[in-house]
């Protein structure tokens, strides 16, 4: 497959970036680097533009030819959505619209988008199936879902074909330490509590202990990014095959919840560090518990996740924080 990975310079992007490479897939990278780094770009060519600009967009799919698009280029933090919702709606919202018209504009017709468990907004019911309703609770959620939308739409306007692929906690890095997560600032529990616990961090703290949850801090899915990027590859695939233009959302998740607590004693143990923190007040937006049912994508895509357990999730996110760290000193 030839495929533009919008938001490649970036975690999830550069970590999907390097799997297709390796299946033998030809990459084009389009980032504005805003949230991205030049240096994890090392699969493909950069094409360097922001998804508010059509013309960028469509001058880079009519050099490029894509069979397909995967969009990582969304904003993703649910308390800055929270406190800032113009720009979640501005990139999110406004930014895929501009990928679709490009799309329309240009004859290509393919494309995975990356979702969110955020969707969900507060489930009654756990795991979660796709079925449940779609109900979020903070802006992020809903410029999530309202992509979603925006995909069927222009399916039946315009003949797009698309997978959304509803992410429930990305963590781990590249187990061969090329790439991984580097926020700036860094506002997601795993490589937080690794900083913490290198002496990095001095104000790390858990965000609410009053949750209904055992311990009372929040619990999640988390999902290996290997495990993600190999669920895009397999969508885009599909959607070369089938070229049906159905769309389709999909969970991606282990079907197992960890609580906060639970992920800082395994980072305790995997770093043998002793990790110190405090406990402030819940964050804006966030649900108690959030676990997936991913059985239809087992179904739809035979895909389930390889990586994912909490030990090699830790194992591989220390690993690049380490590498990370000596890059820059």
């Amino acid at each position: 497959m030839n495929i533009l990975v919008i938001g490649g310079a970036g975690y999830i992007g550069s970590c999907t970036s390097k799997a297709l490479a390796e299946a033998g897939h030809r990459v084009t990278v389009y980032d504005n680097l805003s949230t991205g780094h030049r240096d994890l770009v090392k699969w493909g060519p950069l094409f360097e533009g922001d998804i508010l600009d059509g013309e960028s967009l469509r001058a880079c799919l009519r050099k490029t030819r894509p069979d397909g698009i995967l969009h990582f280029a969304a904003f993703s933090l649910v308390g800055e959505s929270v406190q800032n919702p113009g720009k979640y709606f501005r990139n999110n919202v406004g930014g895929t619209l501009s990928i679709l018209e490009a799309m329309r504009d240009t004859g290509v017709r393919n494309i995975v988008v990356s979702s969110s468990a955020a969707v969900y907004g507060t489930p009654k019911t756990m795991p979660i199936t796709e079925d449940a309703p779609a109900s979020p609770i903070n802006p992020y959620g809903e410029t999530k879902l309202f992509m979603e939308q925006m995909l069927a739409d222009f399916a039946r306007a315009h003949g797009i074909c698309w997978t959304a692929l509803r992410y429930f906690n990305a963590a781990g890095g590249d187990p061969d330490g090329e790439t991984g997560e580097r926020h700036a600032p860094e506002t997601h529990l795993i490589p937080r509590a690794l900083m913490a616990a290198d002496g990095c961090l001095p104000d790390f703290c858990v965000m609410g202990d009053d949750y209904p949850t055992p311990d009372g801090t929040c619990i999640r899915d988390y999902i290996h990014v290997s495990d993600l990027a190999s669920a895009h590859i397999s969508a885009a695939a599909r959607l070369l095959q089938e070229k049906d233009g159905s769309g389709l959302s999909l969970n991606l998740g282990t079907g197992t919840g960890l609580s906060v607590r639970q992920i800082l004693n395994a980072v305790e143990q995997t770093t043998g560090l002793p990790l110190h923190c405090a406990t402030g007040p819940r964050r804006a937006g966030d649900p108690p518990s959030l676990v997936a049912d991913a059985s239809r994508a087992l179904s739809v895509l035979g895909w389930k996740p390889e990586h994912s357990n909490v030990q090699d999730i830790i194992r591989d996110a220390w690993n690049w924080y380490c590498i990370d760290k000596a890059k820059k000193h």
